[in-house]
């Protein structure tokens, strides 16, 4: 993705005028990404805990739904790994969810050049919601999901239902693949905000996608009913933290001497 440059007006300062402090965006990112670890861990617990609660105690393995799904990812793994890649179609998306972000923030796209090698786009606006949309933003897998929710306004599209998780089982593969691929390759999508920010954020954000396909795949599990497990797992991490303050306290605390009189 490339920005069209422009230039920042800037104005004379006094000689004897101080510099004031600056804090580079990175680090400030960096920061953020240290303190989004503890919840990527507990968003992490919350979601096998849900996911392993559906499927052996809420039997959602049994569903045809989670067999097509699962159909359909496995599918597109022995194409990846067996097949030649269309890496044009990825590209394709890529730069394509880039444009769509562009403007959702209100901004322009001047270029769009898109091959086998590779591509970018040529843009007035950018920052890391735009340069990191292709990695946690699965086009695809939504495209899918819009074509059926059109459909279904028109035609009955019921019996095409085992049809859709299927398609979101290759889509959302295709997406988790080529995503996995693509990070080791120095992409200047990560590395312009900072790589571990970026991975960090690509994480958290596929995560929570996909805890939201799980509520929606499984009829057992609610919004309501993982955000209860997700706080009360956020309660266990900050009473598991206070306990650590306590005993380092108790750890640290010498024997109180009194002065004589």
């Amino acid at each position: 993705m490339k920005v069209v440059p422009y230039v920042v007006p800037t104005t004379r300062r006094a000689p004897n005028h101080p510099m004031p402090l600056t804090v580079p965006t990175r680090w400030v990112k960096n920061i953020i990404a240290f303190f989004l670890l503890p919840w990527c861990a507990i968003l992490t617990q919350t979601f096998f805990t849900a996911f392993t609660r559906a499927t052996i105690h809420q039997q959602l393995w049994a569903g045809a739904e989670f067999w097509f799904f699962t159909l359909g990812a496995v599918l597109w793994l022995i194409a990846f790994f067996g097949l030649p890649r269309p890496v044009i179609i990825y590209v394709f998306g890529h730069e394509l969810t880039h444009v769509l972000w562009v403007w959702l923030m209100g901004g322009r796209v001047s270029k769009f050049r898109v091959s086998g090698e590779g591509g970018h786009i040529v843009t007035n606006r950018t920052n890391f919601l735009i340069a990191l949309a292709p990695y946690f933003f699965p086009l695809y897998s939504l495209l899918a999901i819009a074509v059926y929710g059109i459909a279904s306004l028109f035609f009955n599209v019921a019996p095409y239902g085992q049809l859709l998780y299927a398609t979101l089982g290759v889509t959302w593969a295709f997406h988790l693949t080529f995503t996995c691929w693509m990070i080791p390759k120095n992409q200047t999508d990560l590395s312009d905000h900072g790589t571990f920010f970026s991975l960090v954020f690509i994480y958290v954000m596929n995560l929570l996608l996909l805890s939201a396909l799980l509520v929606i795949a499984s009829p057992q599990i609610t919004f309501a009913s993982f955000s209860a497990d997700l706080v009360a797992n956020l309660r266990s991490f900050f009473e598991w933290i206070g306990e650590l303050l306590n005993q380092f306290v108790r750890g640290h605390r010498g024997p109180l001497n009194l002065p004589n009189r």
